[in-house]
């Protein structure tokens, strides 16, 4: 099985490409489902961040409030960091584990924070970056997840730059026009993979 990364920072159009994968019949393993995953109340992961962030990380019905741990988190490297720390690990073996299970011929992973040591701990043949300016990147958050432009702003300076992520793919895939665009250009990556857009 070929497993490819999809890489991209937030507002890249990540969710769209993998909806697109999905719908042509390839698996997705996306690090944002599981990330809800692994917090989950009665898991380790949530036990560790009350432990770190206190009760206050908690919504009324006692799960992580995501919103909140995200305002803290991308405003403080030093939270940011132990977040990371919780949940990476975690994420990555959850990860692991359903590209083991899995069967196909090739299966996609979103990762909106690709790192170099991705590739051996997932076993990554290629790497996909999508990628867009960051004033696109601005204006789809404001539009699409009526995000207030300051915390947009905030979320994508704690991002690895494009150039930077740019440096650690195999392919880019820009994702600045349409959405019909953007199809077309996975279907040339998929092409180019050698095995074609399908469905079903």
């Amino acid at each position: 099985m070929i497993r490819v990364a999809l890489a991209g920072g937030i507002g890249s159009g990540k969710s769209a490409a993998t909806a697109y994968l999905r719908g042509r019949g390839y698996l997705v393993v996306d690090a944002d489902d599981v990330a809800r995953e692994v917090v989950r109340p009665g898991r380790p992961a949530h036990v560790a961040l009350v432990d770190a962030f206190g009760p206050a990380v908690l919504d009324p019905t006692g799960a992580i409030d995501r919103a909140f741990l995200a305002a803290v988190v991308f405003t403080d490297p030093t939270a940011r960091r132990r977040l990371e720390a919780i949940t990476h690990p975690r994420i990555g073996e959850t990860m692991a584990a359903a590209l083991e299970e899995a069967n196909g011929d090739v299966a996609f992973v979103a990762l909106p924070l690709y790192r170099a040591e991705h590739r051996g701990l997932l076993g990554l043949d290629e790497v996909w970056a999508l990628e867009v300016s960051p004033e696109t990147a601005l204006a789809r958050l404001a539009t699409e997840r009526h995000m207030d432009p300051a915390d947009a702003r905030a979320r994508i300076a704690a991002q690895v730059t494009n150039e930077a992520r740019r440096r650690l793919a195999d392919r880019v895939i820009d994702n600045e026009g349409s959405l019909e665009h953007l199809h077309r250009a996975l279907d040339d990556a998929l092409a180019a993979l050698g095995v074609g857009a399908r469905r079903g």
